[in-house]
This record gives structure tokens, sequence and C-alpha cells, in this order.
């Protein structure tokens, strides 16, 4: 299964709206921030589908699949 371009664009578009990393781009976040999300449960909204996703990606050490879309 391909990876849905629509949720990647939004990953290298979106920002953190609050928190430490407030502004900071959802692919730009740390692994660490992710990960402590992952311990504390994901917020049950877009911006917890993408942290997830992001966080998945980080993990796996998929974030080749970001850079074109970084570079624009």
């Amino acid at each position: 299964m391909m990876p849905d371009p629509n949720i990647l664009r939004e990953l290298t578009s979106f920002e953190m709206p609050f928190g430490k990393y407030k502004g900071c781009k959802i692919a730009r976040l740390p692994v660490s921030y992710l990960e402590w999300f992952e311990r504390q449960g994901f917020p049950p909204s877009k911006l917890g589908m993408l942290l997830s996703t992001m966080h998945v990606i980080k993990t796996n050490g998929l974030e080749a699949l970001l850079k074109p879309l970084l570079k624009k």
C-alpha cells in the first residue's frame, strides 16, 4: 500500500499548535517528543493522527519519504 501523498504533504506543512514546539512543522519534531505523545496518548483529532503517523515514520527510519516535500 502506498502512503497517502496528501498526508505526507500535511506532515511537512502542518505546524504544532501548542507546547514547547509551537510553530514547528510536524515533520521536524524530534522523535523524543513524538515518543512522549505515544506514551501519554495522541490527541483524538487530526493533529493526533499526524503526530502518530510521524512517530511511525521516524521510529521506522522512513524520513526519506518526506525529503522531496521538505525541499519545496
